[in-house]
């Protein structure tokens, strides 16, 4: 890629990154309701999830997917089914707290969590499909390469915003910790708002070709 093409991308890519979404909002609530632990853990999560995005896009993958109304539907309510799932079991699991012992055990499910998360989440690859091809070099040559190789960087952006997200989201937690009855009502909320974006991915549109 020429140099020129390759700022442009970073610039963007990091405007991306750091505008709130549904990524962000996802792994703040996964903090919120089981602490930095469970928030670092989705954050990885979500990036691998992301990663497959990339390189099911890069293969072409991802474009058969969007291109079939079928397809992209089965994935959409495979997502939003899930996501709405784990809104309830964390609502639900908000009435007792965690104890301490069970937070490594909570990191693993939640780490698996969020990969199933990102990776059933057809949003995704529309938006990789839609911004990476942008930046392509045709000069350049292997052109799949250089869309998992810019995915991998957008995917690195986005995690590193998310784990600040999950720091700040970690100490209001914290916060807390003295009033239980409060921090029992923000899981609930939490868990309300993942099943909330379960359902917002529910609704969403196969984009135009």
């Amino acid at each position: 890629m020429n140099g020129t093409n390759f700022t442009l991308f970073l610039l963007a890519a990091l405007l991306v990154a750091a505008v709130p979404g549904p990524g962000i909002f996802y792994v703040a609530a996964r903090t919120l309701s089981g602490g930095k632990g469970a928030g670092i853990a989705s954050t990885f999560g979500t990036a691998l999830g992301g990663l497959v995005h990339v390189i099911a896009g890069g293969l072409g993958v991802s474009a058969i997917i969007l291109a079939s109304a079928e397809l992209f539907t089965a994935l959409k309510f495979a997502g939003a089914l899930y996501l709405i799932w784990l809104g309830i079991k964390t609502f639900r699991d908000a009435r007792d707290l965690l104890p301490k012992q069970v937070v490594a055990v909570s990191s693993r499910r939640a780490f698996r969590e969020g990969v199933l998360v990102e990776a059933l989440n057809p949003k995704t690859a529309a938006f990789f499909l839609a911004f990476i091809p942008q930046f392509l070099d045709p000069a350049g040559g292997y052109p799949a390469l250089q869309f998992m190789a810019l995915g991998l960087i957008s995917v690195a952006l986005n995690t590193l915003v998310d784990i600040i997200v999950v720091m700040m989201a970690a100490t209001a937690r914290d916060s807390l910790t003295r009033r239980p009855n409060l921090l029992q009502q923000l899981r609930q909320g939490s868990g309300m708002f993942i099943a909330g974006l379960g359902i917002s991915l529910a609704l969403a549109r196969r984009p135009a070709s």
